[in-house]
């Protein structure tokens, strides 16, 4: 066999290992779209995830990895959340914009035990409510993003940059420990099970705006807890 022959055969081996794991990559964007607006489309998340599953398949060495699903799952979701990264959802208007409607909605669900509707919000913040739409879905883009992501909005990172991994893992543990046992539960479920909002509903019997509610709580605080340790 030629060297161009072997190396054909080599990527077709390649090629056939990244088919073989195309329904886990579907089944992850599938999971992933779950938690997000409709305006992001699954067939997008899908695509990103294939192509980057093609990528690893074809410099995978399992002689170093024994598990190729092992060594590519991390990165594949790694790049679906770096294409939502690339949407800009979160511009520094819409992160002020953003501040704003968090604070107005839990002002009325304390008053009302509900979510205000858009045009509600457009009216309390007196700003156009196709801007209140679009922060909306940026927060809820924003909302299936790591902590760490998270905890750098409305500074450009510059609150997480200031303490290490290892202190900022303490940091929440001693956060949460001032909430109660169900908002605890809630970021749990959110965050390290891959919950959709629907699903820890019907686990807890609470509502999704609520939940949405205890998570942006729960980041508010970390964020505060991090700016006073080390302003």
């Amino acid at each position: 066999m030629s060297y161009s022959g072997y190396e054909n055969e080599i990527k077709h081996q390649c090629d056939e290992l990244a088919i073989a794991y195309l329904p886990a990559v579907k089944a992850m964007s599938f999971r992933l779209k779950e938690r997000l607006p409709s305006s992001v489309d699954f067939m997008d998340l899908s695509a990103i995830g294939t192509e980057e599953l093609v990528k690893l398949a074809r410099r995978y060495d399992e002689k170093i990895n024994d598990s190729f699903w092992g060594f590519a799952k991390t990165r594949v979701y790694g790049a679906m959340l770096d294409y939502l990264r690339s949407l800009d959802v979160l511009s520094r208007s819409n992160r002020k914009l953003v501040k704003q409607i968090n604070r107005a909605v839990d002002i009325y669900m304390n008053e009302h035990d509900e979510e205000p509707s858009d045009e509600e919000l457009a009216h309390i913040i007196g700003e156009d409510v196709e801007k209140i739409r679009d922060a909306r879905v940026a927060s809820e883009i924003y909302a299936v993003m790591p902590l760490d992501d998270q905890l750098g909005v409305g500074d450009e990172g510059a609150t997480l940059a200031k303490i290490e991994r290892d202190e900022l893992v303490e940091v929440i543990k001693s956060v949460l420990t001032n909430f109660s046992e169900r908002e605890q539960m809630v970021i749990q479920l959110y965050y390290f099970e891959e919950l959709t909002l629907k699903e820890i509903s019907s686990i807890l019997d609470i509502t999704e705006s609520r939940i949405s509610q205890i998570h942006k709580a729960v980041i508010r605080k970390i964020q505060n807890e991090i700016g006073e340790d080390n302003g």
